[in-house]
């Protein structure tokens, strides 16, 4: 059995975090909850979609915080008529030596900026599946492995504007975040339009592949109590017989919730997930993975108040031990 993280271990990854965080800040102005939602799905070896209107800096964050990340980033615009080989790459004939060799596509690197992924058909956004769930890639029946880390950081318009396509369930599924993109306060917005001008410096890597695989093994030894995966389980249930909701959340969102939970006890400094903990990470990581009915689906902000509701209804109970 691995051995749980200590207090050490812990204290140097959130120095480690919060360099990140600081780094991020400087490029991007707004709420560091989004950040910090990102950074959950980082340590949890998870993805994250980001989705709000346009103009509210969703890919100056993401490209900000790749940057800061130090890995290898591409960035993919999707477009209607973009096909799955442009993003996972194909064979192409060598007319020299008579032989195929493979253009590899932009999913080989470490953080995918896929922008505005809601604007390709779902046969194009399929091509990602693969890639976010297994971390390999094939490419005419040969297997390819993807470089790790491996995250994928989407944006997307909602999906009432036009020229956008809802992303399919499934893929949905893989992501095991969402970070809702608001509108700044006013004096962020001032904030803004007084830094837009200035000449702020690129950020600067304060990470490295290798640091954040090892934030990733720290994250992974958080300790969880056995109470809590009961509770975890308790609150997808709870999302799954709801009178207003079609279809619940899935196995994998509870193995996400838990997940989660690690990171966030990890960047608040804590060796253990707390039950607020996954409090506090449930709508993020359920929400979006909440198949509504017709008769919810007209309002934006029903599959928050049914991870609100089961947070509120499904109480933490410790479970008796004996000594």
């Amino acid at each position: 059995m691995t051995a749980a993280a200590n207090t050490n271990e812990i204290a140097a990854a959130r120095e480690r975090l919060d360099f990140l965080r600081g780094a991020v800040a400087r490029i991007y102005v707004g709420s560091l909850r989004p950040v910090d939602t990102m950074l959950v799905a980082l340590l949890a070896r998870g993805h994250a979609l980001l989705e709000g209107v346009p103009g509210v800096a969703k890919t100056t964050l993401v490209k900000a915080f790749a940057a800061a990340l130090g890995c290898t980033i591409r960035r993919v615009q999707f477009t209607p008529d973009l096909l799955p080989a442009d993003i996972t790459g194909t064979y192409v004939l060598t007319p020299r030596e008579g032989t195929f060799a493979l253009r590899a596509g932009p999913i080989f690197a470490n953080v995918i900026l896929a922008d505005e992924i809601n604007r390709a058909p779902a046969k194009t956004q399929s091509a990602l599946l693969e890639a976010m769930q297994e971390r390999q890639v094939t490419i005419e029946g040969d297997r390819f492995e993807l470089p790790a880390p491996f995250l994928v950081l989407a944006t997307q318009n909602p999906v009432d504007l036009e020229g956008t396509y809802p992303l399919p369930e499934a893929q949905i599924d893989r992501f095991l975040v969402r970070v809702a993109m608001t509108y700044p306060t006013a004096r962020e917005e001032a904030l803004m339009l007084k830094t837009h001008s200035a000449d702020v410096p690129p950020p600067q890597p304060v990470l490295s592949p290798r640091d954040v695989l090892e934030l990733q093994a720290v994250t992974a030894r958080v300790y969880v109590e056995d109470d809590l995966f009961d509770y975890a389980v308790a609150i997808s249930t709870f999302t799954r017989s709801h009178a207003r909701v079609v279809l619940g959340a899935s196995p994998r969102a509870t193995l996400g919730l838990v997940q989660a939970a690690r990171a966030w006890a990890l960047l608040h400094g804590r060796p253990f997930v707390a039950p607020d903990d996954l409090r506090a990470v449930a709508t993020s990581v359920l929400a979006h993975r909440i198949v509504l009915n017709a008769e919810a689906e007209d309002d934006p902000k029903s599959r928050e108040r049914v991870v609100e509701e089961a947070l509120s209804t499904v109480s933490y109970r410790r479970g008796m031990r004996a000594v």
